[in-house]
């Protein structure tokens, strides 16, 4: 198949993560894959193998990349599209009318919209529910990452649970085992004499990081522990002057986006994730893959699918302080809770890239 993803950029994150596992493993399969992004930029750019073409659209708004989309379907022809994030879902849909191309559109939804759109600043976001339930069901089929994260959409939507396919995000990868072996070259994770607290995700409101310093304030209270913070965003000021109010200059740190952090969870005492609300988060099932105890906010959607309803890591409530500072030092005193092999394998690329292409060919 000739498969198209349409999506805005490569720049750090899960969903950014996924569409390049995706990619790689579609043409592996011997398919021919292309990026259409809006703007083709992101450090995931490079983890794309050389038989992905990249198409930038140079466009700064979905708007704008919509047209220009619409004239390289003209142009391409290819089989199906398969868009990621939601302005970019209604915008295959739009471009696929514009053209009139006989393409199938698989939509992606990877977050908990009933959420994720209260922080929308755009002023079309009040009318998304109304525009999602008109145009989500022209599409050959929608794809939710969690059951939480389908039965929100249909909430959210009106749309029909039945008509929302649940797939989980193909996480779990061979280049993963590789990369977790490698060194982290930080000299916390060299000499674990101090235990080391990570977590990873961009610098937003979403993932609950300020909650996660206050916690661990808590923990640094009661042992000696350092916490690290993987990612970049536009909390990042916030965060450091609440690091400095703390008084935790020398027990965290931020080293921003790292292109390896597998070999950082394979390392780290326990992984936090303390995100407020999410999809299906893909680097809670990546620190379960490198061996990392876990200890994660029971949010919507994710975290509990994940984690067996708790039986494979520490579920707190959102926003819980002390439950989660407590959670971390569980963790630090007895250890994680171990994860059967099997229970990996519904997150392994293996196992998902093949219901996507079904999706994309028109066989389920």
């Amino acid at each position: 198949m000739r498969i198209v993803f349409f999506m805005p950029h490569l720049r750090g994150g899960g969903v950014e993560r996924v569409a390049v596992n995706l990619a790689r493993a579609f043409t592996e399969r011997g398919h021919r894959v292309q990026m259409a992004l809006s703007q083709a930029e992101g450090p995931y750019l490079k983890d794309l193998p050389p038989s992905v073409r990249v198409i930038d659209l140079r466009a700064p708004r979905t708007l704008s990349a919509i047209p220009r989309f619409a004239l390289h379907l003209r142009q391409e022809r290819p089989d199906a599209i398969l868009a990621f994030m939601l302005y970019h879902n209604l915008g295959a849909l739009l471009a696929r009318w514009l053209t009139r191309a006989p393409v199938r559109v698989v939509l992606t939804e990877h977050n908990t919209l009933t959420l994720s759109q209260q922080d929308d600043p755009n002023p079309i976001a009040r009318w998304m529910p109304t525009l999602m339930r008109w145009f989500y069901p022209m599409s050959d089929a929608i794809v939710a990452v969690s059951h939480g994260v389908a039965q929100d959409l249909a909430r959210y939507t009106g749309i029909p649970i039945e008509q929302i396919r649940v797939v989980y995000n193909p996480v779990i990868t061979p280049l993963l085992y590789r990369l977790r072996e490698e060194p982290t070259a930080h000299p916390w994770l060299e000499d674990l004499s101090v235990p080391v607290v990570l977590a990873v995700g961009r610098l937003t409101r979403q993932k609950g990081f300020d909650i996660l310093l206050d916690a661990f304030h808590r923990v640094a209270q009661v042992r000696p522990a350092r916490l690290l913070i993987l990612g970049e965003g536009e909390d990042l000021p916030l965060l450091e002057a609440k690091i400095v109010r703390l008084g935790l200059q020398s027990v965290v740190q931020m080293p921003g986006f790292v292109q390896n952090p597998y070999a950082f969870m394979r390392r780290a005492s326990v992984f936090v994730l303390s995100s407020r609300w999410e999809g299906l988060p893909t680097v809670l099932i990546e620190a379960l893959a490198c061996g990392c105890p876990v200890v994660s906010t029971d949010c919507p959607s994710g975290p509990r699918e994940i984690l067996g309803n708790g039986r494979y890591g520490h579920l707190v409530p959102v926003g819980d302080v002390d439950a989660l500072a407590n959670a971390i030092l569980e963790v630090l005193s007895s250890g994680g809770k171990p994860v059967p092999p099997d229970w990996l394998k519904q997150f392994e690329e293996s196992h998902v890239v093949e219901q996507y292409l079904s999706l994309l060919r028109g066989d389920l």
